[in-house]
């Protein structure tokens, strides 16, 4: 009895001290376990680590490559950030899209680097980027350019004084090897008076530095336009027009504190007279991508205006047809009684490409008369071979042929409707 008994304690004990070894060895796998999916929180500064080094090595050669290139900026992502999705976009360039913190972060985007102490390095930038512009307009001149004019306007309220001042003009093209340019200024609508500068002698490249001033009253202000032409003075002392620069005010905000530098390149004056109706310019344009049509109302001149109401204004109605059928119209703003309005107003239409041989625009210049019947001072149309013959015809067809680009031209206005 007592030998069955010795037999059972030993087994019960063997049996716990199985029972222990097993327990002991299960946590030690569990610590070792543990150990590999977990990370110790960093409280002294890092040590160099190789990732540590590939980054230092490469900021030592950037520092060698510094007298040829710009050093570029190595972008971070901090350890606090890693639990975001990085979505790579065109270019290069990334987004952040919130996600749960607490979730273990995927495998988001890494150089060569890797990690440095669990910052993601994305990438670098350039500080070259961040520089402002460069002012090129002394120096890009485009084919064909006649000159470059310089000006600042600015408008005082109280005393109701446009204030204008004549800075510069560049790359004038004489008629003759010697060049003595001055420029005229003036407000339009008013054609009879204006402001004129001094004769530069024998230069290209005059500079003025003079002001002029225009009482107008700020109702009057945003259907004004200034006009710049700039003359050459030869040894007859003959004047040879040299080109001019139309720069209407409504499109401006003239205030006290801010006084506009403007530059715009010099256009040449349409020498031929007006015909019978009058004549519009207008530029056209096509984006293929978008499939819109943009029209662009520059200026009429020589309208024949309805006597008996010289006050009323002058508006341009644009219209888009397809097969005749009308499909929608715009107005610009009406100016008051001047046979030689500037407008300079864009509109734009949805047409698709596949109905560029069916449509066309029309263009009519109307007279609003107060209390009666809007009067018709002429019309032009233009589009593809079906409707116009000619220079509108010309005019369609250079647009399509050069899209996203505008195509500048005058156009004769006729009286049929």
């Amino acid at each position: 009895l007592t030998e069955q008994a010795v037999a059972v304690a030993g087994g019960i004990i063997g049996g716990i001290l199985l029972f222990v070894l097993l327990g002991i060895t299960a946590y030690l796998l569990w610590k070792k376990f543990c150990r590999l999916f977990s990370y110790e929180k960093l409280i002294n500064p890092v040590k160099t680590t190789e990732a540590n080094a590939i980054f230092q090595d490469q900021a030592n050669s950037e520092i060698q490559l510094k007298s040829t290139r710009s050093r570029s900026v190595p972008f971070i992502i901090p350890p606090t950030l890693q639990g975001r999705d990085w979505i790579h976009l065109t270019n290069e360039e990334q987004v952040q899209e919130d996600r749960d913190p607490y979730m273990t972060p995927q495998s988001g985007p890494r150089s060569s680097f890797h990690s440095l102490a669990g910052a993601y390095v994305v990438g670098t930038i350039n500080p070259d980027l961040y520089k402002f512009p460069e002012d090129k307009s002394e120096t890009d001149f485009p084919d064909g350019n006649i000159g470059r004019l310089w000006f600042s306007v600015e408008y005082e309220q109280e005393s109701e004084r446009l204030l204008v001042s004549l800075i510069k003009v560049r790359k004038l093209q004489p008629p003759a090897d010697s060049c003595s340019p001055f420029v005229k200024i003036y407000l339009l609508p008013d054609e009879r008076s204006y402001l004129q500068s001094k004769t530069k002698r024998k230069t290209l490249n005059p500079h003025f530095d003079e002001n002029f001033v225009f009482q107008v009253s700020s109702k009057m202000l945003l259907q004004r336009t200034l006009k710049f032409l700039v003359y050459h003075v030869d040894k007859q002392k003959k004047h040879h027009l040299l080109g001019q620069v139309i720069f209407p005010l409504k499109n401006e905000a003239l205030t006290e504190d801010n006084k506009l530098v403007i530059w715009r390149d010099l256009e040449k004056e349409n020498s031929e007279p007006p015909s019978e109706h009058g004549d519009i310019q207008f530029s056209l344009s096509y984006n293929d991508y978008l499939g819109r049509l943009t029209v662009v109302v520059l200026r009429a001149r020589g309208l024949k205006l309805q006597e008996e109401s010289p006050a009323a204004g002058v508006y341009v109605k644009v219209s888009l047809m397809n097969h005749n059928k009308f499909i929608k119209s715009k107005k610009t703003a009406a100016l008051l009684g001047t046979p030689n309005p500037v407008y300079n107003e864009t509109f734009s239409f949805k047409a698709d490409q596949t109905e560029l041989d069916t449509a066309s625009l029309s263009l009519s210049v109307l007279q609003s008369n107060k209390g009666e019947k809007t009067l018709l001072l002429g019309r032009v149309v233009v589009g593809p071979f079906m409707y116009t013959r000619g220079k509108e015809l010309e005019h369609w067809n250079e647009m399509i042929s050069k899209p996203k680009e505008l195509v500048k031209r005058w156009h004769a206005l006729c009286h049929s409707t």
